[in-house]
């Protein structure tokens, strides 16, 4: 048996993604002065290599996003 649903149009909240850019604005780099493209880009994806050490953040953001698997 196999049970379809379809998703809704737009669901931030489904999405733990979501949760974890918002994680690296408002935690990460939210005080980061940055003067070039590059420099931003270079500070996020530090900080996105600090948050793939730290496997608490990513479970926050999957509880946070209520999915069940």
């Amino acid at each position: 048996r196999l049970w379809l649903e379809r998703p809704p149009a737009y669901a931030p909240e489904l999405n733990p993604v979501e949760y974890l850019w918002s994680h690296l604005k408002q935690q990460e780099i939210a005080n980061l002065l940055a003067r070039e493209g590059w420099e931003l880009s270079l500070h996020a994806t530090r900080a996105l290599r600090r948050m793939r050490r730290r496997p608490r953040i990513i479970r926050a953001c999957w509880l946070q996003s209520e999915l069940c698997l």
